[in-house]
């Protein structure tokens, strides 16, 4: 089973998966967690120029590009070789990321998104995506707050640094997309305390591959 995490900066993708994966693990699947971008030694690289805030003056086909390219190397060196041995697959992010922030936020044409898409993944789909949704202000001030206690010489923080407006953009795209593909996203209030979401991802989850 392929299942996605999306949402906006800071709606806490990465703590959900961490709390889920044990979850999986006590039902006997043997799960792998990855991330877009940057779970592989080429995406690593590709994640530093994408999510590096001194990089200002990207344009936005280059991020477009870099992100396919990411996924391209994702999608081979990781996801289809896990999902063969019967893995569940946890994904931070995947191609509907690339909708939504290229797409709905920074205005290429879907169509052309889509045709890219197939190009890079073929036929992949999750099987279920997870979106994490909450205020953007709300967001924003979490995802602040991660950067600030980053070890990291690299402050991973671009996409932070854009216009409120591109971060509604970004919210909106996501709750199109659940709304085009009701049977394959559900969408979680992401504004209340971990454990309370953690809660209703895991009785999703566990419906669903139970």
């Amino acid at each position: 089973m392929f299942i996605t995490f999306e949402g906006i900066e800071g709606s806490g993708k990465t703590t959900q998966i961490k709390l889920l994966i044990p979850v999986l693990q006590a039902k006997g699947y043997e799960c792998i967690a990855t991330r877009e971008p940057g779970a592989t030694k080429i995406g690593h690289k590709i994640r530093a120029i994408l999510l590096d805030g001194a990089h200002t003056s990207m344009l936005p086909l280059t991020e477009l590009l870099l992100y396919e390219a990411d996924r391209a190397q994702h999608v081979h060196d990781v996801i289809k070789p896990a999902l063969s041995a019967n893995k569940v697959v946890v994904s931070d992010r995947f191609f509907d990321a690339t909708t939504v922030y290229q797409g709905y936020a920074r205005g290429f044409d879907l169509k052309l998104v889509e045709q890219i898409h197939r190009l890079v993944i073929g036929n992949l789909k999750p099987d279920l995506t997870i979106v994490l949704d909450l205020p953007v202000d709300l967001g924003l001030r979490r995802a602040w707050q991660r950067i600030k206690n980053q070890s990291t010489s690299l402050r991973e923080d671009r996409f932070e640094k854009e216009a409120i407006a591109f971060h509604e953009k970004v919210r909106q795209g996501y709750l199109t997309l659940a709304g085009i593909e009701p049977e394959r996203f559900r969408v979680i209030d992401a504004s209340r305390d971990q454990q309370t979401i953690h809660e209703d991802i895991a009785e999703i989850v566990l419906r669903n591959t139970i």
